[in-house]
């Protein structure tokens, strides 16, 4: 389990991602700690370069997002009860396609202990690496350029192969969910995304609710697209009722 500190980091790091920057007290207003205890958090984050120190606070590009690494350490227990949510509506289906993501490798994992049988296509060497564990399931990875900071094949090859498949569910992260659709901080991958979502008969979106509201380039697909949404907590009022009014099954985790 992780420790307190490396969860307390962990909330540093997804506080920043929707914001450009944050003042030390605010930090410790919202993590209920000291200011000394942020300063020292800071620091370390600092020195592992995932955020720049300011007098007084620390910034990250709002622009960008953390690489899939860094993700993987933030909301496990989130993206761990969101996975198994996920199981429910993929039952009996045999062709997945799934993107990349700290949260689409949980569901993969969560695949390959409860499902037999089936065929997953995907850019993400994280979802294979976790489906290998259970050889009943084929793995067909897309061709293309390897994006080394998502650990996924990206490019104009790897979606021209998706042309010649189908399936039954296409399961997908985001960036960020804004009332026009899930969002990308990759406009490579968010190119992926869209050519799974035409491709598959079905789509699923698996995210926390550090996405809700939170807009990055590429808008991989509008809400009508979008048949399951999978979180862990009820979106805000806007953000519901576009999905509500695009008939979006809407699954919330206990």
């Amino acid at each position: 389990m992780a420790s307190s500190k490396s969860r307390r980091q962990s909330r540093i790091l997804a506080e920043l991602d929707g914001q450009p920057s944050l003042r030390v007290a605010e930090l410790a207003r919202i993590l209920s700690v000291s200011t000394e205890t942020i300063r020292r958090d800071l620091d370390e984050l600092t020195d592992q370069g995932l955020l720049n120190r300011t007098y007084g606070g620390a910034t990250r590009p709002l622009s960008s997002e953390p690489s899939v690494t860094e993700r993987h350490l933030l909301f496990q227990e989130e993206r761990q009860r969101i996975a198994r949510a996920a199981m429910g509506p993929l039952a009996g289906a045999h062709t997945l396609m799934i993107g990349s993501g700290s949260t689409t490798v949980h569901v993969a994992r969560r695949i390959a202990t409860e499902m037999k049988n089936v065929t997953v296509i995907t850019h993400s060497f994280g979802v294979a690496t976790v489906l290998a564990i259970n050889p009943t399931i084929k793995v067909v990875m897309l061709p293309g350029e390897y994006h080394a900071l998502e650990g996924a094949i990206v490019g104009a090859h790897a979606v021209a192969f998706l042309e010649s498949f189908r399936a039954d569910f296409a399961i997908l992260g985001a960036s960020g969910l804004m009332e026009e659709g899930p969002t990308e901080a990759l406009i490579e991958c968010g190119a992926i995304y869209t050519a799974m979502t035409r491709r598959a008969a079905a789509t699923m979106v698996v995210a926390d609710h550090s996405k809700f509201g939170l807009i990055f380039p590429s808008r991989y697909a509008p809400w009508p697209k979008i048949g399951h949404l999978v979180t862990d907590r009820p979106p805000a009022d806007d953000l519901a009722a576009e999905i509500r009014a695009s008939g979006v099954r809407l699954t919330l985790t206990s």
